[in-house]
């Protein structure tokens, strides 16, 4: 019986060490993984494993994982415009590894590929964008920029085996000494405007005040005029005119009383008390 037991527990041992020897041969490479082998005898492999589960040599091989799915990235940089002001820009990119050039990567960059090469790439193709725009025409021109900017960093991200799925700058300012300026210059314009705005203003009450002097001097001509004609009469009509309303403003004051009179109205005043 002994001997039984001892022969299932051998048995056992050897199935264990057998499992653990088939597991070291083998490798998984999950969605959106790439895997690069490296050999100790023979350096980074060129092939490039893709999903599922793969064979090594074990003690001598190693697989290198690497995520091939689209990553953000912003990064922030100073530089100057053509008229020489400070300008901070953020760059926002999504970028994944080639494929086919991961082995490459592993075996001159290393896994940290986008911390050693994106960083450099952005600053040189941003100060190279940025100096052939003044600060106003980044502002004025930003959609020019973007494209200028999305094309050189394509073309420097794919000769270090990047791929660039999207570019877009997400933060743009300036200096501040060219922000207080610009407050200045728009402060200045409003203050152009109300200075254009009164002297508008004064120019219209100037010709609104010659108009009415013309109609009164007109008026004036006229009535001078039918005062010739008319003569004694209208000068009449004129006091007649003036004393109705005297007697109608007179006949609504509270302190005047009004007395029939042999075929005369008689207004009294009578004093407040």
């Amino acid at each position: 019986m002994q001997r039984l037991l001892s022969g299932v527990g051998v048995l056992g041992v050897g199935l264990a060490t057998v499992g653990a020897a088939i597991n070291s041969t083998l490798y998984n490479v999950d969605g959106g993984e790439r895997a690069v082998l490296f050999d100790r005898f023979r350096g980074v492999l060129p092939t490039v494993s893709g999903e599922g589960t793969h064979f090594l040599i074990p003690w001598v091989q190693l697989p290198i994982i690497y995520s091939v799915r689209s990553t953000p990235r912003s990064i922030p940089v100073t530089t100057g415009s053509k008229d020489l002001q400070n300008v901070n820009i953020t760059l926002r990119i999504l970028f994944r590894p080639h494929e086919q050039k991961l082995p490459w990567l592993y075996a001159n960059i290393g896994q940290d590929y986008d911390e050693k090469i994106l960083p450099s790439i952005t600053t040189e193709v941003l100060k190279a964008v940025v100096a052939q725009f003044d600060a106003s025409e980044l502002i004025t021109q930003r959609e020019v920029v973007s494209e200028k900017v999305q094309e050189l960093l394509m073309e420097r991200g794919n000769s270090f085996g990047l791929i660039l799925d999207d570019i877009s700058i997400t933060h743009l300012t300036f200096g501040r000494e060219f922000t207080e300026a610009v407050e200045m210059k728009q402060v200045a314009q409003q203050e152009a405007e109300r200075a254009r705005f009164l002297v508008e203003k004064a120019e219209q009450v100037k010709q609104a005040n010659i108009i009415r002097s013309e109609g009164d001097s007109i008026a004036a001509k006229m009535l001078a005029e039918a005062f010739v004609k008319a003569g004694d009469g209208l000068i009449e009509l004129r006091r007649l005119e003036a004393a109705e309303e005297i007697a109608t403003a007179l006949s609504q004051s509270r302190n005047v009383a009004y007395l029939p009179g042999s075929g005369q109205n008689l207004l009294l005043s009578i004093p407040p008390n």
